[in-house]
């Protein structure tokens, strides 16, 4: 679910909505962020949105380690039943992909994270693994680390981002390689990786690299998501 590519539909238009809505609030702007102001609840559209943007939903309250709102309100309560109500509606199959699990698994650890304490459960995690970040060729890690970027989050508790800071060359490979193909959301989601990771190399011009995949972008939301949290969270790239 997570991995796959958005058409021309209604779905695209609420992922490109939530997007914004996130990347907005990332900047400082728009007031405060509720996922529930965004995506009203009991539309089936909205679970497959939370499912495609993953644990970038709830980015924002990334900032302060928590909720922009009073999660014990009715906001709260809203984010927290619309979060439910994806990974119910979503969870990964028999047959699902390392994409698709972990960013259900991200999801899930961000509702952990910055959600109030959930009363009702919430459905159990499938078990991820972590072998491929070790072993896969760099061109198959980068493609699928852009496609998990939304892991690269402060206060997500996932082992992935210690393994792919053993990759870091490869990564940074990789984004070098969506550059050049103009490969504008791959290239943010690497370089947003990247931007939270140690040891990469002077010599990738990361913050000129980033701002330069934003300018040509044009006004793709998810991208200026990515690129906004680089900035938001570690500075890069602003």
């Amino acid at each position: 679910m997570a991995e796959q590519a958005q058409g021309t539909s209604p779905l695209s238009a609420v992922v490109a909505d939530v997007a914004q809505a996130v990347a907005l609030a990332l900047r400082g702007g728009g007031g405060s962020y509720a996922l529930s102001r965004v995506l009203p609840q009991g539309e089936a559209v909205a679970s497959a949105a939370i499912r495609v943007l993953g644990a970038d939903v709830l980015a924002p309250y990334a900032l302060d380690r928590g909720p922009a709102h009073d999660t014990g309100g009715a906001a709260g309560t809203a984010d927290q039943a619309l979060v439910r109500a994806a990974l119910a509606a979503y969870p990964p199959g028999a047959d699902a992909s390392e994409v698709s699990v972990w960013s259900y698994r991200g999801l899930a650890a961000a509702a952990r994270a910055f959600l109030p304490a959930d009363a009702d459960g919430r459905p159990p995690e499938p078990p991820a693994a972590t072998r491929w970040a070790a072993t896969d060729a760099w061109p198959r890690l980068a493609h699928r680390a852009s496609q998990l970027a939304s892991l690269s989050l402060p206060g997500l508790d996932t082992p992935l981002a210690g393994c792919l800071a053993e990759r870091t060359d490869d990564l940074a490979r990789g984004f070098v390689r969506a550059v050049r193909r103009r490969d504008w959301l791959q290239a943010a989601g690497l370089g947003r990786w990247l931007a939270g990771l140690p040891d990469v190399p002077d010599s990738l011009g990361l913050d000129s690299g980033l701002v330069f995949v934003r300018q040509m972008s044009g006004d793709d939301p998810r991208v200026a998501l990515h690129i906004t949290a680089a900035a938001r969270f570690h500075g890069r790239g602003s």
